[in-house]
């Protein structure tokens, strides 16, 4: 699983921190660090972590089809087949 941050819209709400610790952190009161690489153990927390940044900064990818289906539903965006 690879994780994309885009630091131009990330604002610091730190909700990824609070909810994927082990993936991201906050360095000061505005600088994010992650891990663009996260272990697949952290799928889970990731994807809240995704779906609950206020702006949608964070993008998960390398997810399989029912992964991204969830991701997806997560973020409230719909794909067509």
């Amino acid at each position: 699983m690879r994780l994309v941050v885009d630091l131009n819209r990330c604002q610091g709400y730190a909700q990824c921190a609070f909810l994927a610790p082990d993936v991201f952190e906050m360095h000061g009161e505005e600088a994010l660090l992650y891990n663009p690489d996260a272990d697949r153990a952290q799928r889970d927390a990731v994807l809240r972590a995704a779906a609950a940044c206020p702006v949608q900064a964070i993008l998960v990818d390398g997810l399989d089809g029912a992964d991204a289906e969830a991701a997806a539903g997560a973020q409230g965006v719909s794909h067509a087949r």
